[in-house]
């Protein structure tokens, strides 16, 4: 009997945002700013276009010093409501697919939340693995958009 691995979904919590959904949009594209607000992915690389890589570059899982980078490629890009990369054939056997949502809920506010679906032969180890880390890592990134924006709208 052949065992086929389970399909893995890990989303953070959804921030409500009180601004528009197109200014949350400039703010999480601004790359060369996320090293001022963001705890998670503290560079990015990309262009943006569809099928183009995108280079993160993220804190060690098990808390030590230093970062390594994930390169995934852009896949969907939808101003204002939806960002969506995955890992293509990076890592033979795992297949991670990251959506980052903006939901408008009237003219001056939006909700956000990102989630990322891993499937594949090592989705299971991976996720045994690093599926906390993830999730930490994904709430803190709605918390910190949340609180930067609230900073821009301020000023």
């Amino acid at each position: 009997m052949t065992s086929f691995p389970r399909t893995h979904f890990i989303e953070s919590v959804v921030v409500e945002i009180e601004a528009p959904a197109s200014f949350v949009w400039q703010v999480l594209v601004d790359y060369a700013g996320y090293p001022q607000w963001n705890p998670y992915t503290l560079a990015v690389a990309t262009s943006l276009e569809v099928d183009s890589p995108i280079d993160l570059t993220l804190p060690r899982p098990d808390g030590s010093p230093g970062t390594f980078v994930s390169r995934e490629f852009v896949r969907s890009v939808v101003p204002s409501r939806l960002l969506r990369y995955d890992t293509g054939d990076t890592f033979p056997g795992l297949l991670g697919v990251r959506d980052q949502w903006i939901t408008a809920l009237g003219p001056d506010r939006c909700s956000y939340y990102t989630c990322e679906t891993f499937n594949g032969k090592y989705a299971d180890a991976v996720v045994a693995a690093q599926g906390a880390y993830v999730k930490q890592g994904f709430d803190s990134v709605a918390h910190a958009l949340r609180d930067r924006v609230a900073a821009l709208v301020k000023h």
